[in-house]
């Protein structure tokens, strides 16, 4: 079984790099200059994990770890070239970078709530948090009402990936496994929803 930290930073910086790509080509879209594209792009790439973080009262990773800015970073001139060759028009380019970024930040806030011994509303909340905070942010610093909160089926993903995690952590006792199961599950799931545009009741 892979260590715990080394598993963590393995699906971390996937979800960073992921979650930076999608947030300079958001930035990018919106017409932001290169400052804004930068901002954007970090915030939606850490903004999660500093939330999670502050919640369970320790010390950020991103503050910890010169990897983190430097993924994040990685990601954004990745964005940036995906611009260039390839333009925005294709919403995938922004919508599966996403998914693999809400994925990873899952089962990393899934994979820390259970480190920290909170129960499983603690590891649904966390998970969720971790998923979907840094986009939160990003879409607050563009003036809009949260996506998570009005668009379609995103947030939910998170959830049942982190009550799988929750199932499979107690019924295996392996972390790696519970792990790679949060981040497939919700990865599938977000696919699917955006395949057949799924989404929650409203109410008017």
């Amino acid at each position: 079984m892979i260590g715990f930290w080394k598993l963590f930073s393995f699906i971390n910086l996937l979800g960073i790099v992921a979650f930076s790509i999608s947030g300079s080509l958001k930035a990018i879209k919106e017409g932001l200059d290169l400052l804004g594209i930068t901002v954007l792009a970090i915030t939606t790439a850490l903004g999660g994990g500093i939330l999670r973080d502050v919640i369970i009262n320790t010390v950020p990773i991103a503050f910890r770890s010169k990897e983190n800015m430097i993924f994040a970073l990685i990601g954004l001139l990745i964005g940036i070239s995906i611009y260039k060759f390839e333009g925005i028009e294709n919403s995938m380019l922004i919508l599966i970078p996403d998914a693999v970024g809400l994925s990873a930040f899952s089962a990393t806030g899934a994979m820390i709530a259970y480190n920290a011994n909170v129960n499983i509303f603690g590891i649904v909340i966390l998970a969720t948090l971790t998923g979907v905070g840094g986009g939160v942010i990003s879409d607050i610093l563009l003036g809009k009402i949260p996506a998570v909160l009005k668009d379609d089926f995103y947030a939910s993903c998170s959830i049942i990936g982190a009550l799988l995690f929750y199932i499979t952590i107690n019924v295996s006792h392996n972390i790696t496994l519970s792990a790679i199961v949060c981040v497939l599950s919700v990865f599938i799931v977000r696919i699917l929803a955006i395949m057949f545009d799924w989404r929650l009741p409203r109410f008017k």
